[in-house]
């Protein structure tokens, strides 16, 4: 018990109706919180269109994005993680949140999720260990050729040029960009692409 007390760790939530909450989660090498400074540009880049969107965290981990998502007005979250320890973790800190209704989470392979899932979302998370860097390339093929995303996708990784390659690639248009630490942010648009 007390090795797991030393391996909780917690994110806050930066904005919206549960400003302020922790997310309590447990700590695993490739499980990488998304900052909150980058948490904060990305939700300032979203604020006037994400209320009512259907979401989808296809790297949930600690949930940080999918319910500062929730939190700031977005009507669903389907939130895809493959650790079975991880998944268990989302579903108390939905409960905790009274998010139950609000939230969908599937213990799976991002990829075997995509091949499955049958309605497209407004906004997708992409936020693969860095550790898998060809997870991402495969993660976000899949999310267009089975026209899974309507409007916006947001990407982390190592490498802007990567990031920003794999969108042109797909016929997406980079909306903004920001780098913070070793994470570099790309949200693109699916509505501009050329």
């Amino acid at each position: 018990m007390a090795q797991q007390s030393r391996r909780a760790q917690q994110v806050r939530i930066i904005g919206g109706k549960w400003k302020g909450r922790k997310l309590r989660f447990q700590a695993d090498a490739d499980l990488r919180p998304t900052l909150g400074r980058m948490r904060e540009t990305l939700f300032n880049w979203l604020r006037p269109e994400i209320a009512n969107m259907r979401c989808l965290d296809a790297f949930a981990g600690s949930g940080v994005l999918g319910f500062e998502a929730l939190s700031q007005g977005a009507e669903h979250v389907v939130m895809v993680e493959q650790q079975l320890t991880a998944a268990r973790s989302l579903q108390k800190t939905a409960a905790v949140l009274n998010a139950q209704a609000q939230v969908t989470i599937v213990q799976a392979d991002a990829r075997s999720y995509l091949q499955r899932a049958a309605e497209p979302f407004d906004l997708v998370f992409i936020d693969p260990p860095f550790t898998q860097p060809k997870l991402l390339d495969q993660v976000m093929s899949l999310l267009i050729e089975r026209q899974l995303l309507r409007r916006y996708v947001y990407a982390e990784g190592p490498s802007a040029e990567h990031l920003a390659q794999i969108m042109t690639n797909l016929g997406l248009s980079v909306h903004k960009q920001a780098r913070s630490g070793a994470a570099t942010a790309l949200l693109a648009r699916a509505d501009e692409a050329d």
